[in-house]
């Protein structure tokens, strides 16, 4: 037998012995998401202390990094491990494999960290570029690293994957939920089928802000944050369900799919919820004021007991995970990205919460007014702002510059020698001339004011001289 497989065998018999002393429990407590992109994050160790500080009750991390759970050994948090999604065609196709996944990662810690889920994969079902390559693998996945926890008599570790709300062609009215056609049957039957049999979640990342954000004028935002009063709330004419906020909505529509499909008494969990403190100047309602707001009401919801639940599923109880503990300054994307968390990067509070929900609402300090929950009517630049160590390093902020130039059609023609931008000839001046240029052509696309951190928007016009910096009103 080769060294290395030697090693696993070991490792799975060591699994199987511990694995007796092992037990469940209910879950309790609002969960939280703790990410690691960001610069400067605290130790593994502090970030456990800061979860207690939290009053949290379970933690999901987006990989088997040893660290944190070498952190989380002997603690009473609940754990949730994610498997990453570039590995499930393997462990689709080979047992061998799962098993010696769950052997390296979950063997070396567990039962000292009470780990209860393991999801397989994050949200692939959002990209239709892993149609061909790994979603026919998800459920033989699950499967494999489900048998690899039943060989070893693990029976409280349950096996999920996380799925968007865009895993729904329709979510309103809620009774109306249906999963879209091209992943409906031969996804979403076989993976709810497993669900339903080894007693597991499917686990949702509902997020009320896109919800409310991309339709303001017709969501009232108090709504969206669980303190709307009853002469708003919405009645469902197919249910005949009255829904009092938007997230027990979107609950509601995924029941709604799962029963289409024959499987609605496959348990609900919720992988990711939160609200942004902060985010670019056009987008709407990410600050401190409803983030606190949103997280505040929902530890306080999630604490009741008995449990709420959904109007569809009333008294239901449900594992939550707030997104997240820490804002992420490396996460690509518009700015709200980087700031979904409860605790910036030194560990300090972005505003007080107690996620246990016992804390009474009217004990909280005064938070700042909102400042931007209508939308922004003015003109946006995107220039050179770099706050992190790259902006230091001209081969980064190079390459950024070139990528940049690279898109569409005369981005950076203002810039090459005798264009009306050209001068000052710096690195830094052409990066925020290039930088406006690409995402003023490209917003509309998708296209972000990021550029790795090196970019920010700006009210303030860069134009100088001849020198015009274009920009669009929104």
């Amino acid at each position: 037998m080769p060294p290395h497989t030697q090693a696993t065998f070991l490792y799975l018999l060591l699994l199987c012995f511990f694995s007796a002393t092992a037990k469940g429990g209910r879950f309790a407590r609002l969960g939280i998401n703790y990410g690691t992109l960001g610069d400067d994050l605290p130790s593994a160790s502090r970030s456990v202390h800061l979860l207690h500080s939290l009053g949290a009750g379970a933690v999901k991390i987006y990989d088997a990094n040893p660290a944190i759970l070498h952190a989380l050994a002997g603690t009473r948090f609940r754990v949730s491990i994610m498997v990453p999604n570039e590995i499930i065609p393997s462990l689709g196709v080979n047992a061998s494999a799962a098993s010696a996944w769950v052997a390296t990662n979950l063997g070396p810690f567990y039962p000292a960290v009470r780990v209860r889920y393991l999801l397989v994969g994050n949200e692939i079902l959002s990209y239709t570029s892993l149609a061909n390559s790994t979603w026919p693998f998800l459920v033989p996945a699950m499967v494999n690293i489900h048998r690899a926890l039943s060989a070893c008599s693990i029976r409280d570790v349950k096996v999920g994957t996380t799925l968007a709300m865009d895993a729904l062609a329709t979510s309103f009215p809620p009774s109306a939920g249906a999963f879209r056609s091209d992943i409906a049957e031969p996804v979403m039957r076989p993976l709810l089928r497993f669900l339903h049999k080894t007693r597991s979640y499917y686990f949702v990342d509902a997020y009320p802000y896109f919800a409310w954000a991309s339709n303001p004028s017709s969501i009232r935002l108090d709504y969206a944050l669980f303190s709307s009063n009853a002469s708003f709330n919405y009645f469902d004419p197919g249910s005949k369900l009255t829904y009092t906020n938007l997230f027990d909505q979107m609950l509601d529509a995924v029941a709604a799919a799962m029963g289409q499909l024959g499987s609605g008494d496959v348990r609900i969990a919720v992988a990711e919820t939160g609200w942004p403190n902060a985010g670019d100047l056009d987008q709407i309602g990410a600050n401190v004021h409803n983030a606190a707001i949103y997280n505040r009401n929902l530890a306080r919801r999630l604490a009741a007991r008995p449990a709420v639940g959904t109007p569809a599923r009333p008294g239901a109880v449900m594992p939550v995970f707030v997104f997240s503990l820490y804002n992420e300054n490396q996460k690509p994307g518009p700015g709200t990205e980087r700031h979904w968390g409860l605790l910036y990067p030194n560990g300090s509070k972005v505003y007080e919460v107690d996620l246990s929900g016992r804390r009474p609402l009217d004990s909280y300090p005064p938070l700042p007014p909102p400042e931007n929950n209508e939308p922004y009517k003015g003109k946006i630049w995107c220039v050179f702002g770099g706050d992190r160590k790259a902006a230091t390093n001209a081969t980064t902020v190079g390459a950024a510059l070139a990528y940049a130039c690279g898109q569409g059609n005369g981005t950076c023609d203002a810039i090459r020698p005798g264009g009306p931008c050209y001068k000052p000839n710096t690195l830094v001046a052409h990066a925020s001339y290039a930088f406006n240029s690409y995402w003023q052509q490209f917003r509309q696309a998708g296209g972000t004011c990021f550029f790795d951190g090196l970019a920010v928007q700006t009210k303030t016009d860069p134009s100088y001289g001849t020198c015009k910096y274009v920009s669009f009103t929104n």
